[in-house]
């Protein structure tokens, strides 16, 4: 007899290739048909309500790795929730507006022949150009099984979005929040606009460093010597600052004089190589306030100010030039001394002439048109500055300074601080500031860093700029008087977000000023009619950061319904990079604290950014320039490895830190991957004839090893709920994959082959381990289910009576808790496990058996442990065939081959085998099951 044939061998659909990038293109379309997301919503509709606020990508370029990264962790907090039993809508977003879009669209039309500048045709190429990206980015962030409201998401560039967006603006205008003013703001040459702060990044340059004679009105030969990193300035110098706390020196060389900071003069006199120099009078603030200068190259005189804030004593002189339109510091020090807001430099970063200084005290008619934009290193404008000084011999030094400067996120250039007249929020409008920081310390911070990060960024951050010198944006509802005042009404912006919900924003480009003032004129108007409109755009982290009005408050699937006040609209989670402190998480906490009065959300999550080999951050910028010579695309990772491969590598990281992206990192994650698969076939595999209605054993009833597993995987079902609750998805990897490794593969799959394959089908020990295998896969793929999105979902199929998805279930974890003897027992069960097991492999060593299961184990126990001597279980757990337990005075232990045949069937030695004249080579335990498992 083929006694093969009578095995319970394992049987299973589910296939052990993953096969995962043929595979879950065609599980997301049985999703998609089946309306998998909607059916969620729909079955917790009266469930309590968990809000994951989605910040939105910028809807340019395909999806890359860094971003695929963060909708991933979004969707395993979503789906997390969800199978807690909560009602979790996702409504992902798109941020539309902006420089990037309107740089790539006006350069494309440029290339194809169009030069147009009317703004309406920009417009609605920008508007192409966003909505195709959307499509693109919309299936990328699909395909890496991420459930949402796909159809119905939220666009910046959606005429309601805007309207909203007014409304909430409206608000802050009436507060007083809003004002217009002339203020140094960072402006992009390339670009021809002003940036926002988070519109900045930071990067190493080398800048011209001089060291400048000011001659002293009065005292010929005597001058204080300044000290930049921008020659550009110097046309635009009003005033010196000087630290009131320093002491300055006249100091003698060569016959002149020069005045500078005690503290700085070795350094100094080295540079500029000062020999047989002679210290003199000691000067201080009483001073150094009388005096008066000469300006280098201009024809006017200026004045010494304290500036005590900036004026260091590290570099320099001790003294800084001053000039009020160009620079924060410098614009302070310019108001509180009356100083014009003087700043000689046009939209192409030319200089230029204003009408703030008489023309005979500004810049030498051959400077007007030079540019500042720099260009293999060095500027026109610097050249022709530094060309000056040198034929006036006010040059003392000059050398290259290397420091980190702020350049264009866009066109990757220098930035310059430039003042132009600008909307503004003013940030310390009735302690506004303080109230922002207080509201800081009301939301859940993680990890607590992101805390101090965000409150330094609010501390530090000046007024902020909202207007844009762009096209593509949402325009400032703003007139102009005949004398050039500005009309900001907050019931005007309330008329035009009324018409922008109507027609559009485009609409404010399309009508004249006439038109768009009949339609937008308060009823009660009282003031003067405009003669023109405003062409400024907002900045658009107003556009992004007015979701909470514009999504939050809107949208009635993300209202708390069981809630009231504003705890009906806050979200309960935002999740974003580590760069949103200045970005997003800002923006939107100032919107929503002064147009709703609360903030948006109760718990910010940050994650690190993607970063190659060199630890440089991967970013979309890069991968468009060729940067890199793998794409670094979400697709290109998931054509190769599969969707669920990479949500579990993202899960494996610590993604509260800086996350290195490397194949060598993933495929050692692709082998966890097959682990798991290997886990949930083997149990799948084993319950193919189990029916949990018909054979499942009561809890009472479950065999040692059996409550053993159950009890250890209802520890790690807490575990993981704990992990997932505290957004520590690396954790949960962790506790998983240690499962599978060592509780699972080394002990009890080895263990229960035996009862599983060979036993009757219905004998109490099969049965009962076929229970324990049926609650922890259907477990496994439940708390697998958030991350392994695809594979939990195919492996529930393969669930003994359960239908539907997995993510539609709820998770309901219900263990067993072994009881103090059951846990005495299996501490004592392990210590002799650890003993016997070496010794086994010993006995193979030396050629005595060739398996475990071809030896004998004798052991003496103490007394005192004989309450947990259990013979059965022990030789289960090291898989021999025989094992005897003996009461002796000291514990001790022997190994040797094993008594009686081997089983034909089982394998084991049996002194049985050949106890049943029909089955002559088969143990007792096997002619039992032979006879229950062969047909009748």
């Amino acid at each position: 007899m083929d006694y093969k044939n009578t095995l319970n061998l394992p049987q299973t659909g589910f296939p052990m290739k993953a096969d995962l990038v043929a595979r879950e293109p065609q599980r997301l379309e049985k999703w998609q048909s089946a309306g998998l997301y909607e059916k969620i919503q729909a079955a917790r509709a009266n469930a309590p309500k968990f809000v994951l606020h989605d910040g939105p990508p910028f809807a340019n370029g395909d999806v890359h790795i860094g971003t695929a990264l963060n909708k991933i962790l979004k969707d395993i907090i979503v789906k997390y929730q969800t199978i807690r039993g909560k009602s979790a809508p996702y409504v992902p977003g798109w941020d539309c507006h902006g420089l990037p879009i309107e740089f790539k669209v006006t350069q494309e039309m440029r290339k194809a022949g169009d030069a147009s500048t009317d703004p309406v045709a920009i417009r609605k190429a920008c508007d192409a150009y966003a909505r195709k990206y959307i499509d693109i980015q919309r299936a990328q962030f699909k395909r890496l099984g991420v459930l949402g409201d796909w159809d119905n998401p939220y666009l910046t560039l959606n005429k309601e979005y805007e309207a909203d967006e007014l409304r909430l603006f409206a608000d802050i205008v009436e507060k007083g929040f809003v004002y217009r003013g002339k203020k140094p703001v960072y402006w992009s040459i390339p670009a021809r606009t002003a940036l926002a702060e988070a519109e900045v990044e930071y990067h190493d340059h080398v800048s011209q460093s001089i060291y400048v004679k000011f001659p002293i009105v009065g005292q010929p030969g005597t001058s204080i010597v300044i000290w930049t990193t921008t020659p550009w300035t110097l046309p635009a110098n009003l005033a010196v600052a000087y630290n009131t706390t320093f002491q300055y020196v006249r100091v003698s060389v060569g016959g002149e004089n020069y005045i500078v900071s005690s503290i700085l003069l070795p350094a100094l006199a080295e540079k500029c190589g000062w020999t047989g120099h002679e210290v003199g009078q000691t000067l201080g603030a009483a001073d150094l306030s009388k005096l008066e200068y000469q300006h280098p190259f201009c024809n006017r005189t200026g004045k010494l100010f304290p500036g005590d804030e900036f004026v260091e004593n590290t570099t320099g002189t001790g003294f800084v030039h001053i000039a009020p339109g160009h620079g924060l510091e410098d614009y302070n020090v310019g108001r509180k001394n009356g100083l014009p807001i003087y700043s000689p430099v046009d939209d192409d970063g030319c200089f230029a002439y204003t009408n703030d200084l008489p023309r005979e005290q500004q810049m030498p008619a051959e400077m007007i048109g030079k540019s500042i934009l720099e260009k293999h290193g060095k500027s026109d404008a610097n050249e022709a500055v530094l060309h000056e000084l040198r034929v006036r011999h006010a040059l003392l030094h000059q050398e290259n300074y290397h420091h980190s400067y702020p350049f264009c996120w866009r066109s990757k250039t220098a930035t310059i601080f430039r003042a132009m007249d600008q909307w503004f929020i003013k940030i310390d409008h009735e302690k506004f500031r303080e109230h922002a920081l207080g509201a800081i310390n009301g939301v859940n911070w993680i990890p607590d860093w992101g805390k101090s990060r965000i409150e330094a960024a609010v501390k530090s951050r000046p007024d902020w700029c909202i207007s844009r010198q762009r096209t593509w944006g949402v325009p400032i509802p703003a007139f102009y008087d005949a004398q050039g005042n500005a009309i900001l009404d907050a019931q005007i912006v309330r008329n035009t977000a009324g018409l922008f919900e109507k027609h559009g924003s485009n609409v404010w480009f399309e009508k004249s000023v006439a038109e768009l003032w009949s339609l937008v004129k308060p009823a009660d108007w009282k003031g003067g009619d405009p003669v023109t409109k405003s062409n400024d755009t907002l900045d658009v982290w107003i556009d992004s950061g007015s979701s909470s009005r514009a999504v939050l408050k809107a949208r009635k699937e993300l209202q708390h319904e069981k809630k009231s006040g504003d705890d009906n609209w806050r979200a309960d989670v935002y999740l974003e990079g580590s760069d949103q402190h200045r970005g997003w998480f800002q923006s939107s906490l100032l919107l929503s604290l002064a147009g709703n009065g609360a903030a948006p959300f109760y718990t910010v999550l940050t994650h690190g950014f993607m970063v190659d080999a060199d630890r440089e951050k991967i970013s979309k910028s890069k991968q468009g320039q060729g940067v890199y010579e793998k794409p670094q695309t979400s697709e290109a990772y998931i054509k190769k490895y599969g969707a669920d491969v990479v949500r579990l590598w993202v899960a494996s990281q610590d993604y509260r830190n800086d996350i290195v992206v490397s194949e060598e990192r993933i495929n050692k994650v692709s082998e966890t991957y097959r682990g798991i698969r290997n886990t949930l076939r083997y149990q799948l595999s084993n319950l193919y004839d189990f029916d949990p209605a018909k054979h499942a054993v009561r809890e009472g009833e479950l065999t040692g090893l059996d409550r053993w597993i159950l009890n250890e995987f209802s520890k790690l079902e807490q575990e993981i709920a704990t992990a997932y609750d505290q957004y520590e998805f690396h954790v949960v990897y962790q506790k998983i994959s240690q499962f599978i490794s060592v509780e699972l593969s080394s002990i009890f799959h080895d263990v229960v082959k035996d009862r599983l394959y060979t036993d009757a089908v219905n004998s109490h020990r099969r049965r009962s381990t076929q229970t324990a295998l049926n609650h922890m896969v259907t477990g496994l793929c439940q708390m697998l289910s958030p991350i392994l999105a695809f594979t939990a979902d195919e492996a529930w199929e393969f669930v003994p009576a359960v239908a539907g998805s997995v993510h539609g279930h709820e998770w309901q974890r219900t263990g067993i808790q072994l009881s103090p003897d059951e846990t005495g027992k299996w501490v004592w069960l392990k210590h002799w496990r650890e003993i016997l097991l070496p010794e086994l492999e010993k006995a193979r060593q030396a050629k005595i058996i060739g398996k475990a299961l071809d030896a004998k184990a004798e052991i003496v126990v103490p007394q005192d442990q004989a309450k947990f001597s259990d013979s059965e279980m022990l030789r289960e757990l090291v898989n021999v065939s025989n094992l005897k337990i003996t009461i002796g005075e000291t514990a001790s232990f022997a190994v040797s081959k094993a008594d009686g045949q081997k089983c034909e069937r089982c394998w084991h030695w049996e002194t049985d085998v050949g106890s049943s004249p029909e089955h002559p080579t088969i143990c007792a335990r096997c002619v039992v099951a032979v006879k229950e498992n062969t047909p009748k």
